[in-house]
């Protein structure tokens, strides 16, 4: 029996449907929400203004906020509470390090930077990274 939870999370809807497994699936389990808001660097697209930011983990929350809230609402329709964390750094890393806290990952097989043909073919490739390393089972969720 699966006591403890992980599912990183973005704005894909993949990502709701990997939320919503795990509830429906693991109504005894505690679920861990986790959003990763990308590195701090200057030369990253989306990261950049993070990285201009005097409170990093202040901002870091507050763009995770909307997956959240998205999260909240299906843990909400489910009767369910979830537990939320936000990182920063690269997606799969983060994922990785923290999986040995957890029974299982449970994760949607594309983020939302994918094309509707790419998804078609491929599996995302933080979902396929960390379906090869991390150090407990992971559930793809389509």
């Amino acid at each position: 029996m699966l006591s403890r939870i992980l599912v990183p999370m973005d704005n894909s809807e993949h990502a709701s449907h990997a939320l919503e497994y795990a509830l429906e699936n693991h109504p005894e389990a505690d679920v861990t929400v986790l959003h990763i808001v990308g590195v701090p660097s200057m030369m990253m697209g989306a990261a950049v203004g993070l990285s201009l930011e005097d409170d990093i983990s202040e901002a870091a929350a507050e763009r995770a906020e909307p997956v959240f809230e998205r999260a909240r609402e299906v843990a909400d329709e489910h009767g369910r509470e979830i537990d939320e964390i936000v990182g920063v750094g690269h997606p799969a890393r983060n994922i990785i390090d923290r999986a040995e806290d957890y029974d299982t990952i449970v994760l949607g097989s594309h983020g939302e930077n994918w094309s509707r043909a790419t998804r078609q073919f491929l599996v995302g490739n933080i979902t396929e990274t960390v379906s090869k390393r991390a150090p407990v089972p992971v559930i793809i969720v389509r």
